[in-house]
């Protein structure tokens, strides 16, 4: 029985969807990955075949769609075994805040561009000296007359490159409260003041284009700031939720594709004259990792419809993503030491999602941090 309630329009979604990545997609994922970013009409493909932004309603020229579409688009990109092309970044985690808090003038602007892949995202928290620590960053938003005026840096911001537009996180450096003073402001790339730094070379996600961000004296209207002031840390931990579901999703979903590769590989690699899968060691350690990925999938599932319900699992989230980062962590492991030296070269995908699966410990908010929620909430 599946805990999901997926309706036929779901099904036809995702077929649709699988069907565009193997045509559009995943014949250019090698390439990207050597040039180190996915080019604009990638983008562009994605928003004129209805995948991006898929919750927006159709007011502002969405589909309006439940969140169950958001899953399989994660889903099925990370079975594609490629997270270079961050449409969920784009699409579940910095446009909604837009939706939320942006003035209706702004969503009318801003989200039909966005929604057709001609206006990218970003968000903008991460600093030199502050990661999972939003409170602790030291990027300022000056108040002056009709403007603010912002100045400071950023870091390790996905979509750095190709974003047109980024909500940065700042502080009033008049409010002592550190949490207080803290709010979210929309930049439009050209403002000036506002530069992109250079793209960071990482081990993993290689083709999706991380970079720093700079402000300097960058002057933009009152309006920009996202709702009221100094509401901008509760808003962030209010939409980590989905972002950390979403980062569960994406782990749970690059753990049963690298599970099923390796099944796939096993069969065929023959030792001794026999297939790997008739060693003990092998069929071990293969229901071994086959009894995580189920238990994951379930709790995960769970958890789509229950954020779907609009219940309020930040803790339940918080254990999903620390969990279900790690075992897909121990999955990508083990599978490439089945597939022995071969494991080790580029043109065996179990190598691709071996080096990607890693940055999902540390991004939206580090595992260590997960932590510290869930321990927090368990002994109060």
């Amino acid at each position: 029985m599946e805990i999901i309630p997926y309706q036929e329009e779901h099904r036809i979604f995702r077929d649709t969807f699988r069907k565009f990545l193997e045509k559009e997609i995943i014949p250019h994922i090698d390439d990207w990955e050597e040039e180190g970013i996915v080019p604009r009409w990638a983008w562009k493909k994605l928003g004129e075949n209805g995948f991006l932004c898929t919750a927006v309603p159709a007011q502002y020229g969405g589909l309006g769609a439940d969140f169950l579409y958001s899953a399989i688009l994660v889903e099925e990109m990370a079975k594609a075994n490629f997270y270079g092309l961050s449409a969920r970044l784009h699409s579940d985690v910095v446009v909604p805040y837009i939706l939320a808090f942006a003035s209706e003038e702004q969503k009318k602007k801003y989200l039909p561009m966005c929604i057709a892949g001609d206006m990218l995202t970003a968000i903008a928290m991460t600093e030199p000296a502050a990661g999972s620590d939003v409170a602790g960053i030291k990027t300022t938003a000056r108040e002056e007359k009709d403007s603010f005026i912002l100045n400071g840096q950023k870091t390790f911001i996905s979509n750095g490159i190709n974003c047109d537009l980024v909500i940065v996180a700042a502080k009033d450096p008049q409010v002592e409260d550190s949490h207080a003073a803290v709010d979210l402001f929309l930049v439009e790339v050209g403002t000036p003041g506002f530069e992109k730094g250079k793209k960071l070379k990482k081990i993993g996600w290689r083709s999706q284009d991380t970079a720093e961000l700079f402000f300097h004296d960058c002057h933009i209207p009152k309006e920009n700031r996202l709702g009221e002031k100094g509401t901008g840390f509760k808003k962030l931990m209010k939409n980590l939720q989905q972002e950390r579901l979403i980062c569960a999703i994406g782990a749970i979903s690059a753990a049963e594709f690298m599970l099923a590769e390796t099944i796939k590989y096993c069969k065929q690699r023959e030792v001794f004259g026999k297939p790997l899968t008739r060693f003990q060691n092998t069929q071990f350690t293969l229901a071994e990792m086959a009894a995580e990925v189920k238990i994951g999938r379930t709790f995960v599932d769970k958890l789509i419809v229950d954020h779907w319900e609009k219940n309020n699992i930040v803790i339940d989230v918080s254990m999903a993503k620390f969990w279900v980062t790690e075992m897909a962590g121990r999955v990508a492991d083990r599978c490439l030491q089945l597939f022995g030296g071969y494991g080790y070269c580029e043109e065996y995908p179990i190598a691709r999602a071996w080096r990607d699966i890693r940055i999902t410990r540390i991004l939206a908010g580090t595992n260590e941090i997960m932590k510290q929620i869930i321990s927090k909430a368990i002994s109060m």
